[in-house]
């Protein structure tokens, strides 16, 4: 694989990655413009390092009885990536908080390993759907729910509903 190809995947995914994680650091949440791009270009470069694998390994050129298989390391990240999720999903009191963060993380990591695999459509249109969700759909979901009912009517003390949704930056 070319050097500017491999440099160009690890850039597109660092950048789709702070794209994600600029919308969760302009709301304050724990894990916001860094974390997204490092957890992007994580994924980008264990999934490079995969495919690279696999080719090193091909038949004819690697030694007898060798071989890769790229979906392992693929599998190993969503493993991964669930660790960092249940680190920002927080139990207060009856509320659990930090769900679209860890939600968001994760399909931060998808996005990584789609640049890695070299599906830049792919990444760039999971990085808009995923924006117009947290963004477009957050309004939506408030009209839908009203304030009483929302998954038990529970509230912190600054009395922002304990939906498993972010609160709003204050």
């Amino acid at each position: 694989m070319d050097s500017f190809v491999i440099i160009g995947r690890l850039v597109l995914a660092t950048f789709l990655g702070g794209v994600l994680g600029v919308e969760r650091e302009a709301r304050s949440q724990s894990a916001g413009l860094r974390t997204h791009t490092l957890v992007a270009l994580g994924s980008c470069c264990f999934t490079l390092a995969s495919v690279y694998t696999e080719w090193v390994l091909q038949p004819g050129v690697s030694p007898n009885g060798s071989q890769a298989d790229i979906s392992r390391i693929a599998s190993q990240i969503v493993v991964g990536i669930g660790f960092l999720g249940a680190g920002v999903i927080l139990r207060h009191g009856g509320a659990v908080k930090g769900l679209t963060t860890a939600a968001n993380l994760w399909v931060t990591a998808a996005v990584g390993l789609a640049c890695g695999l070299g599906m830049y459509v792919a990444a760039g249109v999971t990085v808009g759907l995923a924006l117009l969700s947290l963004v477009l759909l957050r309004p939506v979901a408030r009209f839908l729910t009203p304030l009483s009912g929302r998954h038990g009517s529970q509230h912190d003390e600054e009395g922002d509903p304990a939906d498993g949704e972010d609160p709003p930056p204050k």
